[in-house]
């Protein structure tokens, strides 16, 4: 294994992990069952998870999650997971009051199923590859070795004063000590919150505020795409905010030096000083694992709670059967972990099933449009996980980066983030899956925890349809409701999705403020979850997303509340009111077109547009920036004063002509005043062509 795996200067922490071949001590495991271990010594499938394997079993077992939730997951809990103490009790949950509780009485430890089976079983079978941003430079790492850096780093933040129940900041690109650092937290106890590393000091200060961290982990700086992220220096800006900051931990990923305060500790450094070994701490199922924050509809984004077994099973077992994942196969999820995606299918999922999981660090085009390919050829990669966004903006780039690379190894293509369009759809699986890969189009969320409908698992032979996420996994119960909170019967009938029936893996609260989970989730339709997305179901009863019903975008996959970005613009001294709308656009899927009026004073609107432009890079992030801001002279409004954003989507979106009821707009002529600067900006576009 390369000195720098874990980032640049670990190279002294590595030697001495290669200095104990003997391996640690690894803790008795004491469990209900523990899953036989195939040939290749990785974890088999025990007897209910085989059962849920056969294709040819997968209707019964669809009846049976629905209609006898205990008996099916109870089983496959005691199957799949390594427990302390067996639970009692499997499910105690009521949607009414958002009281969601699984696996009650049982303890685990999450980094123990993820680290220490295997370890016990296949010590070097590999765990991560971690595909750096340069071609070809890529590093492999056994389960033994993350465990033992596992528990260096969990040592490290047991003697910097981080106890269990304690809020863990990570602020660091995909990388094997971010992997790393989410297990040790989970072996201690403590509760990780990772903030994407793209996020700017404001948004990350908000974050670290709303869950009192104590402790953030970072790297000096990150590398992506060929350039270089100033991200202790983003840390350092934030932290000025940050009052419950204790330390900021700092690994290296480049050799360049950069300040060091009070605040500050080398990780590696403080890493070397630590024994590889760390008792895990026996968390109860219900105990939090992490926290993770997502947009709503408001401008305070929300933390939503993650907790221990239940989360840890549904995520084993959606990367096992949706993926069609087996022993030995190399896993490539593309996602960032600072995404649900990253945590559930580069992190949690593939390592409680002893996979083999890629961590990508770079971009689809550095240092060209061949990179994915380019990486499946030399990793071997068996299963593709990835965004629309990404295959929309390479399709633009031709066929021949894609034949221009083996992809004989794949298996299963999978998307996720946003529904996928018919032409993405069409070409990943004609082009890059030559035709004969697996089409696994994945509709969840972050509050969902996991895969909720896909077109497998399924029975065997089952018909695959472009673009549509299909067939609810098992014990996912969706159901259609109109305007009025009535159950939509039926085929081809479309409506708001709801879920009916709690599963293991879905979040437990808002950080917080419960009562923001219910309004959120629960209160709309009552007794049912609601996924905030509208769906069709066809004839044949398969699901197919139709996109959100709320305030809130999906940029690149990336959910964005509206008002968020409003926020960020109206603290501007010119700009009195702003209305951020989602468009329809060919690569990111959606992107943000603001309205703003400006005051009558303001001499250069060009110059309040870069303002604008800036202030949302800076509160939010660079991909929060609206594509496109018009300025106009008044927003369209309701006697009451509420701005009909629905009419400025009209607008548009080229609908124009029919903008449905507008009797209660207070002067209807502000609609032919927006189309008139809207029509202005898109000549000047034209010429500008």
């Amino acid at each position: 294994m390369a000195a720098r795996s874990l980032g640049h200067g670990v190279g002294r922490l590595l030697g001495s992990l290669r200095g104990v071949r003997s391996g640690q001590p690894v803790r008795p495991l004491r469990g209900v069952s523990v899953p036989r271990g195939a040939a290749s010594g990785l974890s088999g499938s025990a007897p209910a998870a085989a059962a849920a394997a056969q294709p040819g079993l997968y209707p019964a077992l669809s009846a049976q999650a629905a209609q006898d939730p205990a008996a099916f997951w109870g089983q496959l809990a005691r199957d799949t997971l390594v427990w302390d103490t067996p639970y009692h009790t499997v499910w105690d949950c009521d949607f009414s009051s958002g009281k969601i509780a699984w696996f009650l009485g049982g303890q685990l430890n999450v980094s123990v199923n993820c680290l220490d089976q295997h370890v016990q079983k296949s010590p070097e079978h590999v765990a991560l590859i971690w595909e750096r941003d340069e071609p070809g430079t890529e590093v492999r790492i056994t389960y033994r070795e993350l465990l033992e850096t596992t528990c260096r780093l969990a040592n490290t933040l047991k003697r910097h004063g981080i106890r269990r129940g304690d809020r863990v900041a990570i602020y660091m690109p995909v990388s094997p000590l971010a992997v790393a650092s989410m297990l040790a937290c989970a072996r201690i106890g403590a509760v990780h919150t990772v903030v994407f590393a793209g996020f700017s000091a404001e948004s990350l200060a908000g974050r670290i505020n709303d869950a009192k961290c104590k402790v953030i982990i970072t790297f000096n700086q990150g590398l992506r795409g060929g350039r270089v992220v100033e991200l202790k220096r983003i840390v350092d800006e934030a932290v000025k905010q940050c009052p419950t900051v204790q330390h900021v931990l700092v690994a290296h990923r480049t050799d360049n030096k950069v300040h060091m305060g009070d605040l500050d500790i080398p990780l590696e450094q403080e890493m070397d000083k630590e024994a590889p070994v760390c008792a895990p701490e026996s968390m109860g199922s219900e105990d939090v694992l992490f926290m993770l924050y997502t947009s709503g509809s408001t401008g305070m984004p929300k933390g939503i709670v993650h907790t221990q077994a239940g989360y840890l099973l549904y995520t084993a077992l959606t990367h096992k059967f949706v993926f069609d994942h087996k022993p030995g196969d190399i896993f490539g999820c593309v996602a960032d972990i600072g995404w649900i995606t990253g945590h559930s299918y580069v992190v949690y999922g593939p390592l409680c099933n002893g996979a083999t999981s890629v961590l990508f660090e770079s971009t689809p085009v550095y240092p060209d449009a061949g990179r994915y390919w380019e990486t499946v050829q030399r990793l071997k990669i068996n299963q593709f996980y990835g965004a629309p966004t990404a295959v929309r903006l390479l399709l633009k780039y031709g066929d021949t980066w894609v034949k221009k690379y083996d992809r004989s190894s794949l298996r299963t293509l999978g998307s996720v983030g946003e529904p996928i369009n018919y032409e993405a759809w069409d070409w990943l699986h004609r082009v890059v899956g030559d035709g004969r890969c697996t089409m696994v189009d994945t509709w969840w969320q972050t509050e969902t925890g996991g895969i909720c409908i896909a077109p497998r698992p399924s029975a065997e032979g089952a018909e695959i349809l472009p673009a549509m996420a299909m067939r609810p996994f098992f014990g996912i119960v969706p159901v259609l409701m109109d305007e009025k909170g009535r159950i939509v019967e039926g085929s081809n009938v479309s409506g708001a999705l709801c879920i009916s029936q709690a599963w293991p893996g879905m979040a437990r609260t808002i950080y917080g403020d419960h009562q923001r989970f219910v309004d959120a989730y629960f209160k709309a339709y009552p007794g049912y979850y609601f996924t905030g997305d509208g769906a069709y179901r066809t004839e044949s009863g398969y699901y197919q997303i139709t996109g959100r019903m709320d305030d809130v975008i999906n940029i690149s996959g990336h959910r964005l509340g509206t008002a968020e970005i409003e926020d960020a613009m109206a603290n501007h001294p010119a700009v009195p009111e702003t209305a951020v709308i989602g468009y329809p656009h060919d690569i990111k899927g959606e992107a943000a077109f603001a309205f703003i009026v400006l005051k009558d004073d303001t001499s250069d609107s060009d110059v309040v547009v870069e303002e604008l432009k800036l202030a949302v890079a800076t509160k939010i992030a660079k991909y929060a920036v609206p594509d496109q801001i018009l300025v106009v002279k008044r927003l369209p409004k309701t006697r009451s004063g509420k701005v009909m954003r629905r009419l400025l989507r009209k607008i548009v979106s080229g609908e124009a002509q029919n903008l449905g009821d507008t009797t209660t707009l207070e002067d209807p002529s502000v609609i032919r005043e927006i189309l008139s600067a809207y029509q202005k900006c898109r000549d000047k576009q034209a010429d500008a062509k």
